[in-house]
Parts: C-alpha cells; sequence; structure tokens
C-alpha cells in the first residue's frame, strides 16, 4: 500500500500523507455483517472518564469480523474493504452457500482468490489450520490463546509472527514484539501477513484529523498549576522538579511495569519482549 502525498499549499498539507487505498475493491460495507459502535467517550460504567483524550469523532459501525474460522466450507473472495475500527484491512469471503462473513486480510489476498479453514488447508495466505499442522518457520497470524475462543494475538496492520517450535504438545511462537510465547497446538491461526503494510508510515498532517479519529488534545502537565499536576507551578516555564516525569497521579510516565507479578499467564511467556 503506498503513500500519496501532497504539494504543500497549507501548513497542514506540507507533511501529510495518506493511503492510496489500491488494494481495496469494496467501497461500502456489507450491511448484514455491520452493526451501531455506541460512543462512551472514555467514559465507564458510573459515566467517569477512565480514558483521558477521548471524544468526538466521526460516527462509524462496527464490522463483525469471524475470528473463530468454525466454518470449513471453502469461501471467495468477493471484496478487499478498509474498515474504521482498525488498522487492517478486511476481505468479504462468500461460501458456496451464499453465507457471507469478514476477514482480517493477509498480504498477496484478492478478489476471486479461495481460502479454506481446517487441518488439511494449504499453506497459502488467508487459510486457516491448528497450529499443529503448520510447519515450523511459517508466519501466521490471527493466533488463538484457548481453542474455540478465536483469534487474539497479531490482528494489527503489517504484523506477523513466526513459529519457531513445536514439543511436548505446545509451540514456541515469537511475536511481532519479540517476545516468545507458549501456544497449545490445538490453536488456530492463520497463514501469512497481516496486510496494509505501510500503515505506520502514514503522517496524520493535522490536528483536525486526529479529532476525526475521535482523539481530543492533551495539555501538557507543566503549563497546569500544581494542583491538577505534579509538573505544574512555578515562575515562567519550569522544570518539573522530579527526576524522571510522572503520571497526574505520581506515577512514573516512562517506562513504568504495571504487569502483576503473580500473573496467571506467566508460566506462557518463554522470552520478554524487552529480555537483553
Amino acid at each position: 500500500m503506498p503513500t500519496k502525498k501532497f504539494k504543500p499549499t497549507t501548513p497542514s498539507r506540507r507533511h501529510m500523507t495518506v493511503p492510496t487505498f489500491e488494494e481495496i475493491t469494496k467501497f461500502t460495507p456489507e450491511k448484514s455483517l455491520t452493526v451501531v459502535k455506541k460512543k462512551f467517550a472514555g467514559r465507564n460504567s458510573y459515566g467517569r472518564i477512565t480514558v483521558r483524550h477521548r471524544g468526538g469523532g466521526n460516527k462509524i459501525k462496527y464490522r463483525i469480523i469471524d475470528f473463530k474460522r468454525q466454518s470449513t466450507a471453502p469461501a471467495t473472495v468477493i471484496g478487499i474493504e478498509y474498515d474504521p475500527n482498525r488498522s487492517a484491512y478486511i476481505a468479504l469471503l462468500q461460501n458456496e452457500a451464499g453465507e457471507k462473513s469478514y476477514i482480517i486480510a493477509p498480504v498477496g489476498l484478492k478478489d476471486g482468490d479461495t481460502v479454506y479453514t481446517g487441518p488439511d488447508a494449504d499453506i497459502k495466505p488467508g487459510n486457516t489450520l491448528p497450529i499443529e499442522n503448520i510447519p515450523v518457520g511459517t508466519f501466521i497470524h490471527n493466533i488463538e490463546l484457548y481453542p474455540g475462543k478465536g483469534a487474539q494475538l497479531v490482528r494489527s496492520a503489517g504484523v506477523a509472527a513466526q513459529l519457531i517450535s513445536k514439543e511436548n504438545g505446545v509451540a514456541q511462537v515469537r511475536l511481532p514484539s519479540g517476545e516468545v510465547r507458549i501456544i497449545r497446538l490445538d490453536c488456530k491461526a492463520t497463514i501469512g501477513q497481516v496486510g496494509n503494510i505501510e500503515h505506520d508510515t502514514v503522517k496524520i498532517g493535522k490536528a483536525g484529523k486526529t479529532r476525526h479519529m475521535g482523539i481530543r488534545p492533551t495539555v501538557r502537565g507543566s503549563v497546569m498549576n500544581p494542583c491538577d499536576h505534579p509538573h505544574g507551578g512555578g515562575e515562567g516555564k519550569s522544570p518539573i522538579g522530579r527526576p524522571s516525569p510522572v503520571t497526574p497521579w505520581g506515577k512514573p510516565a516512562l517506562g513504568y511495569k504495571t504487569r502483576s507479578k503473580k500473573a496467571r499467564t506467566d508460566k506462557f511467556i518463554v522470552k520478554r519482549r524487552n529480555a537483553k
């Protein structure tokens, strides 16, 4: 997916880039596979803000993605679509019975291709198999953590994990972060790399585009009063007055580990992503 640049007719256009959407072949979503997506603007069930800087944004509908891939009937790709809910593109499938479903579109999948699900499927992009039936060294995405629950890992644009070993009823998978994790062999995964590879090279260019995405402005703590932020106060521009930056609640803002020391899933992590 190449990106398109603009002539610098305005300051916001000078550095803005947008996707060319060359891979997109279908421009309206399948009505039967969309549902209303309600906005919460960072509020929880009590109406209190639990995530700051959220609100506004364009109205969007949620596309129902088939992460479980339970149907074993061959399905044909009838369109590649943009999905406002995720960085990856999605592919619309239709099987011989006329049933339609969405999947995450991997690199190389195009209209007219047929995708298969099951232990006998070929090792081709878009096909889903149990990890037990996937050769070591294969790049995969849409990985299940629990059999039948649906894919939870490796679903963003341009990412892929690698199957590095299989033994004693489990597999070791290297995730895009560098973490090596143990996953059961009866969990499913999809072959290939997620599409829209150049998503991370797109430059937003202007503040208004961020507002369209539902993100509100962030105010620096150093310009607040000391009652509002630990960095605030002082005459004129002042240093933060601490060894390192902190959040509005006094927690370290850079590199602070929040994972529980007693996390149940620690036993499945062979190598941490930040291990030296």
